[in-house]
Formats: structure tokens, C-alpha cells, sequence
């Protein structure tokens, strides 16, 4: 079982038309897709990033703390490429992995240009294969702003029912001293998989 531990980088996972492996903060494609994917107008509007990604600098620095996450066992990211042209998508991260309570939680954004095209489902249907599955969670929760309907569609979809609204969970906007609600999801390692 290739369980989630110290050390580790993420294994390639394929499936649904996509490809989900490590990115590289040397690769100056993987972090221009890094630093467009958390400059996107449309990420900010529902994510706060603590700390932002500005130019290529930046977006390498943030490049290598997910590597050391990863290391650490804390996190692991994938970016999400087409299995034909290797196109960078996106990206599927699961976050706050706890070893002690086999739990994590996985979020994710998709490229403005591979938008539309469900993306984000195929992706968080493997990684969530994954980390319920050889990574050894037993919990994974997606927690999304409220009113993040497309969100909402995406969890509901792949098999995360709704749980819950947690209040004032997340920052708002573009703000680090004010807060929103968050919609709860979440998958167990024995849920049926949704088709």
C-alpha cells in the first residue's frame, strides 16, 4: 500500500483522460501554470491564498513549499495534465492530511482555457481514489465558500455529500481580517464511488 508518509512525492495517478504528477518548481512552464492558476480572477474570487503569487519568483517559492509538504506528509499536490498532449489543467491537492485520524482535506482549480470541460471532477475522482484508497485515509472533506455553486456541483458529483455549513471558516476575498462560511463535504473510504 502506498500509503501518505514523511518522505514521499506524489505517484503518478491516470485515469479519466488525465495525468496527476509532482510539479516542478525548476519547470518554468509548471510555474507559470502555477502563478496563472493563483492569479486567475476567478481563483482569488473564491480563494485567499496566504501568500500570494505575484510573478515567478513567487510562484516558484510556492512551488517548493509544496514539495516540502509533500515531503513532510502534510500535503500532497498534483498538477493536472491531459494524458495526450501533456497540457497543464490544473491542479488537485490533498491538505491538512492528519496520519493519527487518517483524514485530509482536497481542494482544487482548474485553468480559465480547460474550464467547462470537467476537469475538476475527473481530477478529484482520481486523487480522491487515491488518497482513500493506497494513500490510507479514511476521511477526505471538500470545503468550498457558500455560494460556490460550481463547487458545490463538483463535490456532490463525485460522491462528497454535503455535511454542513461551517461559519466563518475561510477568509473572504482578497482579506485576511474578515471572514465567510464555508460549505462542508466529505467522502469516507467506504462510500460506494460514484460512477
Amino acid at each position: 500500500m502506498n500509503t501518505i508518509h514523511e518522505g514521499g512525492a506524489p505517484p503518478v495517478l491516470r485515469g479519466n483522460g488525465l495525468v496527476l504528477g509532482a510539479w516542478d518548481a525548476e519547470s518554468d512552464a509548471d510555474a507559470d501554470a502555477w502563478w496563472r492558476g493563483q492569479a486567475d480572477e476567478e481563483f482569488l474570487r473564491w480563494n485567499t491564498p496566504l501568500r500570494p503569487v505575484t510573478d515567478l519568483a513567487s510562484s516558484r517559492e510556492s512551488l517548493r513549499a509544496k514539495a516540502w509538504q509533500t515531503a513532510e506528509g502534510t500535503s500532497v499536490s498534483f498538477r493536472i495534465a491531459d494524458a495526450e498532449d501533456g497540457t497543464v489543467l490544473g491542479h488537485v491537492g490533498v491538505n491538512m492530511i492528519d496520519r493519527v485520524t487518517r483524514s485530509g482535506r482536497v481542494g482544487y482549480w482548474v485553468l480559465p482555457g480547460a474550464r467547462g470541460r470537467g476537469v475538476a471532477s475527473r481530477a478529484l475522482t482520481l486523487a480522491a481514489r487515491w488518497a482513500l484508497g493506497e494513500g490510507g485515509l479514511y476521511r477526505l472533506e471538500l470545503g468550498h465558500a457558500l455560494g460556490h455553486e460550481a463547487s458545490c456541483r463538483v463535490a456532490e458529483r463525485c460522491g462528497f455529500p454535503y455535511e454542513g455549513t461551517l461559519r466563518g471558516a475561510m477568509f473572504e476575498a482578497g482579506r485576511q481580517d474578515a471572514f465567510r462560511d464555508v460549505h462542508l463535504h466529505a467522502r469516507l473510504a467506504d462510500d460506494p464511488e460514484r460512477p
